[in-house]
């Protein structure tokens, strides 16, 4: 589905966030103070299975989770991949994502992190993207 990407329907927003049950976390930081983190620590208070990916703490635990370094390392399905990094890495997290088995079937952009020809190749492949929001602002916001 291709969508415009300067505004999303609530409705949209929120069906995605019920549908999810497992969470990529890329980017995930083991710093309290760092908003990965902090909506790390959301996500999993809402009964999402979160994986944390950063290869810099591959290997480790983060918040009762085993951190992998790629998406590809990580051994379940994933529904949704939540991307804490710089929107210049977007094009090569989509390409990773694409080659997953099986597929996400959500990407989603936390706040700033934005490539729309990046998005456009997600959602030729089918995945649904959201970009620059926070699922720890729509969650309360759209679900409660």
């Amino acid at each position: 589905m291709l969508l415009p990407h300067d505004r999303y329907d609530d409705e949209l927003i929120a069906t995605i966030l019920r549908e999810t049950k497992t969470i990529a976390l890329l980017g995930a930081s083991p710093n309290p103070d760092r908003p990965s983190n902090r909506v790390m620590r959301f996500l999993l208070s809402k009964g999402y299975d979160v994986t944390p990916v950063n290869p810099g703490q591959a290997g480790k635990e983060l918040l009762g989770r085993k951190v992998f370094a790629t998406l590809g390392d990580i051994p379940t399905a994933i529904d949704m991949v939540d991307v804490f990094r710089a929107p210049e890495y977007l094009p090569a997290i989509v390409d990773e994502m694409l080659a997953m088995t099986p597929m996400p079937r959500f990407l989603w952009g936390q706040l700033g992190v934005r490539d729309d020809e990046a998005a456009l190749k997600a959602e030729m492949a089918g995945v649904v993207v959201v970009m620059d929001r926070c699922p720890a602002i729509e969650y309360p916001r759209l679900i409660g």
